[in-house]
């Protein structure tokens, strides 16, 4: 009997063979959901055979909601001049980390928008203030396109100087935020002032240029065709293609995470995509991106309980606890999960819970089911 299209692109995924961007739009074009699924586990536990789930305890932290960029999909932002725009004292950015660190966690994923109000010493000031008060949390912070912005008022500053002095003041890594669909057709149509695809892929290489690592992203549901889905994902293989290829001193993308766009609350309407579409997105990423170690769930809008199912479809991270999350709930998407709750769902995929680092270096395994846990912090997504 002849295989068919899809279980031969499958079994070539799966047998270690690297998927091309035709034999990509033909899964997208496929509604063999649980298939890509089951393929998508078994690249997964090539790279992950423990039956370990990881998760980092970390705070986002909005620092200012001004942005000029005027993103069409995004209900958190508020234009320069705003009465409800806000930068947060330091003070209060402090308070929000001393918190974090008070139950456990490690990381900082500190965004705001693109604040045209706020000089380049801003950031830099900033980032040496919490590194002297706090020098064990990780600064895992700033989107490409705040990086972007930054260097609009950097006085003439190249983007290596940029990346190269937020670096040194205490910006650890990355978050891929703002990646979007990275074709510009898409990103024209959603956010005409954001910045072309190969805008934010320049902040990643420049990133990874200079020894740190970072993560990727893919937002679903803006009207997208196959092949810009494909295509993205091709060019966030090539760019850790290039990491490997050019030795540098740096892990690249040390992970992927995909969602759906939340079209509540903003001014772009769109249908909601379901959780068929998120996972059959999460399996195919798995199978395509064949050089990034690291998948999370993304349970902050597709809930908790989509959130375990993708851990058999490729996922082997259930991504951060976010003891504050405000852009997707201001989308109308709230989940809230404490940490009691993430050990909980991840047990019942059949894993092991296990906190990591913003490197995934794990620091702690719950490998005893009636572990105590502190869940007296809710942590809001």
């Amino acid at each position: 009997m002849t295989a068919s299209p899809i279980d031969r692109i499958l079994d070539k995924a799966v047998a270690g063979g690297r998927l091309d961007v035709e034999e990509c739009i033909t899964l997208y074009e496929s509604d063999q959901i649980e298939k890509m699924g089951h393929a998508a586990n078994q690249i997964m536990l090539k790279w992950h055979p423990e039956p370990i789930t990881t998760f980092v305890i970390g705070r986002n932290v909005n620092y200012t909601n001004i942005c000029d960029v005027y993103c069409r999909f995004c209900a958190f932002y508020r234009p320069p001049g705003s009465a409800e725009g806000y930068v947060l004292p330091d003070e209060v950015i402090f308070q929000k980390i001393q918190e974090t660190i008070d139950v456990g966690g490690t990381e900082i994923l500190m965004q705001g928008g693109t604040n045209p109000n706020l000089p380049f010493s801003y950031y830099t000031n900033l980032l040496r203030e919490i590194k002297k008060r706090f020098p064990q949390i990780t600064m895992h912070s700033f989107s490409p396109a705040e990086i972007q912005k930054m260097k609009v008022v950097s006085d003439g500053l190249s983007l290596e100087e940029v990346v190269r002095q937020l670096h040194e003041a205490g910006l650890d890594s990355l978050p891929g935020g703002g990646g979007e669909i990275l074709d510009d057709r898409t990103r024209r149509k959603i956010s005409r002032l954001k910045g072309s695809w190969r805008d934010w892929m320049d902040v990643m290489h420049t990133a990874h240029k200079i020894g740190m690592n970072t993560t990727a992203t893919m937002v679903i549901g803006f009207g997208e065709s196959m092949e810009e889905r494909a295509l993205h994902l091709l060019r966030v293989r090539d760019e850790q293609d290039d990491v490997i290829a050019q030795k540098l001193p740096t892990s690249g993308f040390k992970a992927f995470i995909s969602w759906t766009f939340q079209p509540d609350n903003t001014n772009m309407k769109a249908e909601k995509l379901g959780p068929e579409d998120y996972l059959k997105n999460v399996a195919i990423s798995r199978l395509f991106l064949d050089n990034i170690p690291n998948f999370q769930s993304s349970w902050v809008t597709m809930g908790p309980e989509v959130g375990k199912q993708s851990l058999h479809f490729g996922c082997n991270d259930f991504g951060s606890t976010m003891i504050e999350e405000n852009v997707v709930s201001a989308a109308g998407t709230t989940h809230k999960v404490n940490i009691g709750s993430t050990l909980d769902i991840i047990r019942a995929a059949g894993k092991i819970p296990a906190q990591r680092n913003t490197r995934y270096e794990i620091l702690r395994v719950f490998d005893d089911v009636n572990a105590k846990v502190d869940n007296d912090f809710v942590m809001q997504n």
